[in-house]
Protein backbone atom coordinates (compact mmCIF):
# COMPACT_ATOMS: atom_id res chain seq x y z
CA UNK A 1 0.00 0.00 0.00
CA UNK A 2 1.57 3.29 -1.04
CA UNK A 3 1.41 6.64 0.76
CA UNK A 4 -1.35 8.01 -1.49
CA UNK A 5 -3.59 5.05 -0.68
CA UNK A 6 -2.91 5.47 3.06
CA UNK A 7 -3.74 9.18 2.89
CA UNK A 8 -7.16 8.37 1.45
CA UNK A 9 -7.87 5.27 3.56
CA UNK A 10 -10.56 6.27 6.08
CA UNK A 11 -9.54 3.59 8.58
CA UNK A 12 -5.98 4.90 8.55
CA UNK A 13 -7.08 8.55 8.87
CA UNK A 14 -9.38 7.76 11.79
CA UNK A 15 -6.63 5.68 13.41
CA UNK A 16 -4.26 8.66 13.12
CA UNK A 17 -6.87 10.86 14.79
CA UNK A 18 -7.32 8.34 17.62
CA UNK A 19 -3.56 8.02 18.11
CA UNK A 20 -3.17 11.81 18.09
CA UNK A 21 -5.83 12.12 20.78
CA UNK A 22 -4.12 9.40 22.83
CA UNK A 23 -0.87 11.35 22.52
CA UNK A 24 -2.58 14.55 23.68
CA UNK A 25 -4.07 12.80 26.72
CA UNK A 26 -0.71 11.19 27.55
CA UNK A 27 0.95 14.61 27.33
CA UNK A 28 -1.65 16.03 29.72
CA UNK A 29 -1.14 13.15 32.14
CA UNK A 30 2.65 13.59 32.06
CA UNK A 31 2.23 17.31 32.76
CA UNK A 32 -0.11 16.48 35.64
CA UNK A 33 1.73 13.59 37.26
CA UNK A 34 5.39 14.14 36.36
CA UNK A 35 5.57 17.94 36.32
CA UNK A 36 2.86 18.28 39.02
CA UNK A 37 0.74 20.75 37.04
CA UNK A 38 -2.78 20.35 38.41
CA UNK A 39 -5.44 20.72 35.72
CA UNK A 40 -8.20 23.26 36.28
CA UNK A 41 -11.87 22.70 35.46
CA UNK A 42 -11.50 23.94 31.88
CA UNK A 43 -8.42 21.73 31.34
CA UNK A 44 -10.43 18.70 32.42
CA UNK A 45 -13.27 19.74 30.11
CA UNK A 46 -10.81 19.95 27.20
CA UNK A 47 -9.50 16.49 28.06
CA UNK A 48 -13.04 15.14 27.94
CA UNK A 49 -13.51 16.64 24.47
CA UNK A 50 -10.20 15.14 23.28
CA UNK A 51 -11.25 11.74 24.61
CA UNK A 52 -14.61 12.06 22.83
CA UNK A 53 -12.92 12.87 19.50
CA UNK A 54 -10.44 10.03 20.00
CA UNK A 55 -13.06 7.43 20.90
CA UNK A 56 -15.20 8.46 17.93
CA UNK A 57 -12.21 8.06 15.62
CA UNK A 58 -11.22 4.73 17.19
CA UNK A 59 -14.72 3.33 16.72
CA UNK A 60 -14.71 4.60 13.13
CA UNK A 61 -11.34 2.95 12.49
CA UNK A 62 -12.53 -0.37 13.86
CA UNK A 63 -15.93 -0.16 12.18
CA UNK A 64 -14.50 0.66 8.73
CA UNK A 65 -17.64 2.44 7.53
CA UNK A 66 -18.58 3.23 3.97
CA UNK A 67 -19.32 6.72 2.61
CA UNK A 68 -22.29 7.66 4.84
CA UNK A 69 -20.63 6.23 7.95
CA UNK A 70 -17.39 8.07 7.23
CA UNK A 71 -19.31 11.33 6.96
CA UNK A 72 -21.23 10.60 10.16
CA UNK A 73 -18.14 9.68 12.20
CA UNK A 74 -16.25 12.65 10.77
CA UNK A 75 -19.12 15.00 11.59
CA UNK A 76 -19.36 13.69 15.17
CA UNK A 77 -15.59 14.12 15.56
CA UNK A 78 -15.84 17.67 14.24
CA UNK A 79 -18.66 18.50 16.67
CA UNK A 80 -16.62 17.24 19.64
CA UNK A 81 -13.55 19.11 18.36
CA UNK A 82 -15.57 22.32 17.99
CA UNK A 83 -16.87 21.94 21.55
CA UNK A 84 -13.31 21.42 22.76
CA UNK A 85 -12.02 24.38 20.77
CA UNK A 86 -14.74 26.60 22.26
CA UNK A 87 -13.69 25.51 25.76
CA UNK A 88 -10.02 26.10 24.91
CA UNK A 89 -10.84 29.54 23.45
CA UNK A 90 -12.73 30.43 26.64
CA UNK A 91 -9.72 29.28 28.65
CA UNK A 92 -7.33 31.43 26.61
CA UNK A 93 -9.73 34.37 27.02
CA UNK A 94 -9.73 33.95 30.82
CA UNK A 95 -5.94 33.71 30.85
CA UNK A 96 -5.67 36.99 28.95
CA UNK A 97 -8.03 38.97 31.18
CA UNK A 98 -6.49 41.66 33.37
CA UNK A 99 -5.85 40.29 36.87
CA UNK A 100 -8.64 42.35 38.44
CA UNK A 101 -11.18 41.03 35.90
CA UNK A 102 -10.29 37.32 36.18
CA UNK A 103 -12.99 35.18 37.80
CA UNK A 104 -12.61 34.30 41.45
CA UNK A 105 -11.54 30.84 42.51
CA UNK A 106 -14.49 28.57 43.12
CA UNK A 107 -15.12 25.29 44.89
CA UNK A 108 -13.53 22.07 43.68
CA UNK A 109 -15.09 19.90 40.99
CA UNK A 110 -16.08 17.16 43.41
CA UNK A 111 -17.90 19.61 45.66
CA UNK A 112 -19.73 21.22 42.72
CA UNK A 113 -21.01 17.90 41.40
CA UNK A 114 -21.96 16.65 44.88
CA UNK A 115 -23.91 19.74 45.97
CA UNK A 116 -25.46 21.12 42.78
CA UNK A 117 -27.76 19.76 40.10
CA UNK A 118 -25.79 18.38 37.15
CA UNK A 119 -26.61 21.20 34.72
CA UNK A 120 -25.72 23.89 37.28
CA UNK A 121 -22.42 22.16 38.01
CA UNK A 122 -21.66 21.86 34.28
CA UNK A 123 -22.49 25.52 33.76
CA UNK A 124 -20.10 26.54 36.54
CA UNK A 125 -17.47 24.16 35.22
CA UNK A 126 -17.53 25.70 31.74
CA UNK A 127 -17.39 29.27 33.04
CA UNK A 128 -14.00 28.62 34.59
CA UNK A 129 -12.63 30.13 37.76
CA UNK A 130 -9.54 31.88 39.07
CA UNK A 131 -7.45 28.72 38.75
CA UNK A 132 -8.11 28.80 35.01
CA UNK A 133 -6.49 32.25 34.75
CA UNK A 134 -3.08 30.93 35.83
CA UNK A 135 -0.54 30.43 33.07
CA UNK A 136 1.83 27.79 34.41
CA UNK A 137 3.69 26.96 31.18
CA UNK A 138 4.27 28.43 27.74
CA UNK A 139 5.95 27.10 24.63
CA UNK A 140 6.75 29.40 21.71
CA UNK A 141 4.71 32.09 23.45
CA UNK A 142 1.51 30.03 23.69
CA UNK A 143 -0.04 28.63 26.86
CA UNK A 144 -1.24 25.05 27.21
CA UNK A 145 -4.87 25.98 26.42
CA UNK A 146 -3.71 27.87 23.32
CA UNK A 147 -1.81 24.79 22.13
CA UNK A 148 -4.86 22.69 22.91
CA UNK A 149 -6.91 25.03 20.71
CA UNK A 150 -4.39 24.47 17.92
CA UNK A 151 -4.72 20.71 18.47
CA UNK A 152 -8.52 20.95 18.17
CA UNK A 153 -8.16 22.84 14.89
CA UNK A 154 -5.91 20.00 13.69
CA UNK A 155 -8.52 17.43 14.77
CA UNK A 156 -11.18 19.29 12.80
CA UNK A 157 -8.92 19.34 9.73
CA UNK A 158 -8.14 15.62 9.98
CA UNK A 159 -11.84 14.78 10.29
CA UNK A 160 -12.55 16.96 7.26
CA UNK A 161 -9.76 15.11 5.44
CA UNK A 162 -11.45 11.81 6.28
CA UNK A 163 -14.80 13.08 5.03
CA UNK A 164 -13.67 14.63 1.76
CA UNK A 165 -10.70 12.52 0.68
CA UNK A 166 -11.78 9.05 1.65
CA UNK A 167 -14.20 8.87 -1.31
CA UNK A 168 -11.19 8.33 -3.55
CA UNK A 169 -10.14 5.31 -1.49
CA UNK A 170 -13.61 3.77 -1.57
CA UNK A 171 -13.69 3.91 -5.34
CA UNK A 172 -10.34 2.15 -5.72
CA UNK A 173 -10.43 -1.54 -6.70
Amino acid sequence: MNLKMLATNPRFIFLLIALGCAGLICTGLVMQHVFEMEPCALCISQRIAIIAVGLTALVASIHAPKTLGIKLYGFIGIVFAFIGSAIAARHVYIQNLPEDEAPLCGPGLGYMFETRPIFDALSLLLKGDGNCADVSFTFLGLSIPAWTFVAFVGLVLFNLWAIFHSRKHLSLP
